[in-house]
């Protein structure tokens, strides 16, 4: 099941890039300048080939349910830049899809019912209607995930290669020392100064108190406790005071754009190295990906080479846009 979930994780990494440019390529307004029509919006362009596969000819019709499968309602809207790189993949799949066929790769009725079921219960009831009407396409989805999960199953990764990679990375798991943080916050200085006079050699449950009792801040309902940080996640000019203070203290009151505040240094964590057991689960997800996505990567450049196949981005509705390299 381990390689399975791997497998999965492989064809989201190759289509997460494919849908952050779906979404920077939508526009609610229904696309403004610079947006292309979809291949449906001139049905005199639909019957257009734009891609030949080992004999098998694909228009602008089947690169439009593509589209419609992507990125939903939002197709009419996508740019030309989306709409290119959406060719790209679309490409890539018939290509993964016609050497599945060819390697005898099929999907069961039971593996084709269990997956639309399952599309069916993820998907709101619009996005079903507008979806599931074409099943074809949304299987051939499938075909491809089973496809990819057969060419990276046997992949593994040895202890050998996590013991190198966390040798060379192993600054990426030194845990950073943090500070438990409270406070109690107060309207004007000299409230703050009162109050913290008389918190001189006060114990925590007497600070406690008085922050439940005084503190303007949001956290005075929980003694002050403000919580867990690190360098970087509070204000500089309050880091400055907070980091130096030793467990147990309460500082002096330090003015900010919030008001006065007087904070108590609750624990210290000492900054910490991560050990090789502990990031090795991490480390081995970290390797299985990026093995499966280079095989992947290299597979689909060999199936370029030999397989007998040619893009027509000229019938394209829109300009096709090449990647410079």
């Amino acid at each position: 099941m381990r390689d399975d979930r791997n497998a999965r994780k492989v064809l989201v990494a190759v289509m997460a890039g494919l849908f952050f440019l779906l979404s920077m390529g939508c526009r609610k307004d229904g696309g403004g300048a610079g947006a292309d029509p979809s291949p449906s919006a001139d049905p005199q362009k639909r019957g257009r080939i734009i891609l030949e596969v080992e004999g098998t000819t694909f228009t602008n019709a089947d690169f439009d349910k593509y589209v419609r499968l992507a990125a939903g309602d939002s197709s009419a809207s996508l740019s030309a830049a989306v709409l290119s790189r959406l060719y790209d993949s679309f490409i890539e799949e018939r290509l993964f899809i016609k050497r599945a066929q060819a390697g005898g790769v099929a999907l069961s009725d039971g593996e084709k019912a269990s997956y639309l079921k399952k599309l069916e219960i993820s998907m709101g009831t619009e996005d079903n209607k507008s979806l599931m009407t074409d099943q074809a396409v949304l299987t051939e989805r499938l075909l491809v995930e089973k496809y990819l999960f057969l060419l990276v199953k046997d992949l593994r990764v040895d202890d050998k290669e996590i013991a190198a990679y966390y040798s060379l990375h192993k600054g990426d798991y030194l845990m950073p020392e943090k500070v438990q943080v409270s406070q109690i916050l107060l309207a004007s200085a000299g409230r703050a100064s009162e109050v913290r006079d008389r918190l001189k050699n006060a114990s925590e449950e007497e600070f406690r108190a008085m922050a439940r009792t005084a503190s303007t801040g949001p956290e005075a309902s929980k003694g002050g406790v403000m919580g867990v940080f690190s360098a970087g996640q509070l204000p500089p000019e309050l880091e400055k005071v907070i980091f130096p203070m030793k467990e147990g203290e309460i500082g002096r009151v330090v003015e900010s754009t919030y008001g006065f505040h007087i904070f108590r240094l609750d624990r210290k964590f000492e900054a910490r190295l991560v050990g090789p057991a502990d990031a090795a689960p991490f480390i081995r997800t970290k390797l299985a990906d990026e093995k499966n996505q280079e095989a992947i990567a290299a597979h689909l450049e060999e199936l370029k080479a030999s397989m007998d196949w040619k893009a027509l981005p000229e019938n394209l509705p829109f300009t096709y846009q090449r990647i410079e390299s």
